[in-house]
């Protein structure tokens, strides 16, 4: 892929859309997974406002990604929040998601119970959010 998004952008969602509705691995890992996503990137040295940028996964696949309005009133199945740079790490492979998570650098609301059950899908939505981001390696 030459022509990666910058992220958070309109395009890179566009692109993570795209990728996660294109990829044969991410649609066999995740093919049993429901439940929509908002990740909140919270503000840092490099970002200077909240951004949501929302997932709608389901079976495999994503029906919908986008850059979310603040005064949205979607209650997505699960949220994730984190400063920026915390996400920046994680999508550049700086520190794997799993140790994000430990060490309470990403956090996340919602049924732990089902993303533990699926943490093979959980890595594998991380892969391919990097895949998209490449150009940070």
């Amino acid at each position: 892929m030459d022509d990666v998004a910058i992220f958070p952008s309109a395009e890179w969602m566009q692109a993570i859309n795209q990728k996660l509705n294109t990829d044969e691995k991410y649609a066999q890992v995740a093919k049993n997974w429901e439940g929509d996503m908002r990740i909140i990137l919270e503000p840092d040295s490099s970002l200077k406002e909240t951004m949501w940028l929302y997932l709608d996964l389901w079976h495999g696949k994503c029906r919908d990604a986008y850059i979310e309005n603040l005064n949205s009133t979607k209650d997505p199945a699960f949220i994730m929040n984190a400063p920026y740079g915390n996400f920046v790490n994680v999508l550049s492979g700086k520190i794997s998601p799993m140790q994000a998570l430990m060490t309470r650098k990403l956090g996340v609301h919602g049924s732990m119970a089902y993303m533990m059950r699926n943490v093979p899908t959980v890595l594998d939505l991380v892969r391919c959010c990097q895949e998209v981001t490449h150009s940070w390696k």
